[in-house]
C-alpha cells in the first residue's frame, strides 16, 4: 500500500477513521446476527438464515444490522480509494467494496418472505412464490457475497506482488472457502449454516484489511 507521508495530517486523520469504518462494519453484522440467533425464541440457525432475522418484532435490530454494516461499509471503501490508489487493486478492490456496501444496504430494505416457521406462527414450509422483496433480497445478499470475495482475491494479488505472503495466502484463502461455502450447490439443508459461516469469513476479513490499511497508511 502506498505511504501517505506527504498528505496533510488532516487529510491522513480523515483516511484513517474512514479506513477505521471497516473494522467496524465487520464487528458489526456478525455481532448482531449471532447475539439475536441464540436469543430469539424459536429461531434455530440450522434452519433459518440469518436474514430471516429481519422478520418479526425485533427485525428492526437486523435491518439495522444490514443497513449500519453497508453503510459503513461504504465509508470504508472511500478509506481504501484514498489509501490503495495507484497500484494493483486500487480501484476495483475499493469499488467492490462499495457495492458490497450498498448490497447490504439493499439487504436491510428488501427482507425475505416468512417461512420455516420463522417468525413465529409463519407456515411451517417455503412460499410457494417468492415475493418482490425477497426476490430482491436474495439479489442483494450474493452481491454482497461476490463483490467481497471477488475483492479478497483482488488484494491478495496486490499483496502478493508486494512480497507478503501471509496476507496473500489469508486474503485468497478467505475469498476461496467463502465461494466454496456459498456458491457452490450444497444441499438445501445446510443452507442456513453454510452462509453464516461464510458472512463471519467475510466479515473477518473486512476487519483484518481495515486495520492492515491503517497501519499502512500511518
Amino acid at each position: 500500500m502506498t505511504s501517505s507521508t506527504t498528505v496533510p495530517e488532516t487529510q491522513l486523520r480523515r483516511t484513517r477513521f474512514l479506513l477505521g469504518c471497516g473494522t467496524v462494519a465487520g464487528l458489526l453484522f456478525p455481532a448482531l446476527s449471532f447475539g439475536q440467533a441464540f436469543t430469539r425464541s424459536g429461531f434455530d440457525l440450522r434452519r433459518h438464515a440469518l436474514s430471516s432475522l429481519t422478520l418479526g418484532d425485533l427485525g428492526w435490530l437486523q435491518v439495522g444490522a444490514f443497513v449500519g454494516t453497508g453503510l459503513l461499509a461504504v465509508a470504508f471503501a472511500v478509506g481504501l480509494w484514498r489509501a490503495l490508489r495507484p497500484g494493483r487493486a486500487g480501484t476495483a478492490g475499493p469499488v467492490l467494496v462499495g457495492v458490497y456496501g450498498v448490497a447490504m444496504v439493499g439487504g436491510g430494505i428488501f427482507v425475505p418472505d416468512p417461512a420455516l416457521g420463522w417468525p413465529p406462527g409463519a407456515p411451517t414450509g417455503l412460499p410457494e412464490q417468492l415475493s418482490t422483496g425477497s426476490v430482491l433480497h436474495t439479489v442483494c445478499g450474493a452481491a454482497a457475497f461476490l463483490s467481497l470475495i471477488a475483492a479478497g482475491l483482488l488484494v491478495a494479488r496486490r499483496f502478493a506482488g508486494q512480497g507478503h505472503r501471509g496476507w496473500a495466502l489469508y486474503s485468497a484463502a478467505s475469498g476461496v472457502v467463502a465461494f466454496v461455502l456459498t456458491a457452490l450447490p450444497w444441499s438445501e439443508e445446510s443452507a442456513s449454516i453454510r452462509f453464516a459461516v461464510g458472512a463471519v469469513l467475510i466479515s473477518g476479513w473486512l476487519v483484518a484489511l481495515s486495520w492492515r490499511a491503517r497501519d499502512e497508511v500511518a
